[in-house]
């Protein structure tokens, strides 16, 4: 796509009803693109290791039938971090990532139920209403440093357990994936 300095270059200074006009179509070329990149509809490849893949229900597909992820990609996202005890540590872990809700929109994906599958194939089902209605993270730091495999890496879907009492249920402790490789929207 041409910049605005090349579009308006080519313009007429003479004629500025012209010159109006290409410089209005180039703002809202930059708008529409600016827009797309917000609501997900222009998922880059990725450049390194795909850590996630979601799959299913998604209108921003970046590969064959899903939105794959590197690390770089969630990076990008915004990132969010909060302290909680876990039934895993011993000891309150500060976790941090973007909002698995923000990983959903960026892939565009829509559906009531996002299965959740594991390294090791554990699987689970979760209501896509929790991460409108929690703060659920897509952790991919603990105290902040990058999660290996060993530490229930790379990816860790995160309830804040501490915000309710009602989150330290083996309900939501159960929908708490770690070691996640894809999320299947349905």
């Amino acid at each position: 796509m041409p910049t605005l300095s090349a579009l308006t270059a080519s313009v007429d200074a003479t004629r500025p009803t012209s010159r109006r006009r290409c410089l209005a179509a180039a703002g809202a070329a930059g708008l529409s693109l600016a827009l797309a990149s917000r609501d997900g509809w222009a998922l880059a490849a990725p450049a390194g290791k795909v850590l996630l893949s979601v799959t299913g229900h998604v209108a921003s597909a970046n590969a064959p039938q899903r939105a794959d992820f590197d690390l770089a990609m969630l990076d990008a996202l915004p990132q969010h971090s909060f302290a909680t005890n876990t039934p895993w540590y011993k000891e309150v872990r500060k976790f941090s990532g973007p909002l698995l809700r923000d990983v959903l929109s960026a892939a565009g994906a829509s559906g009531s139920t996002l299965g959740a599958i594991a390294l090791n194939n554990y699987k689970v089902e979760i209501p896509a209403a929790d991460p409108h209605k929690f703060k659920v993270l897509l952790a991919t730091r603990l105290d902040d440093k990058i999660m290996a495999v060993r530490d229930k890496g790379p990816l860790f879907i995160i309830y804040p357990y501490d915000d309710s009492a009602d989150l330290r249920s083996e309900r939501y402790y159960s929908r708490s994936a770690w070691q996640l490789r894809k999320i299947d929207v349905k």
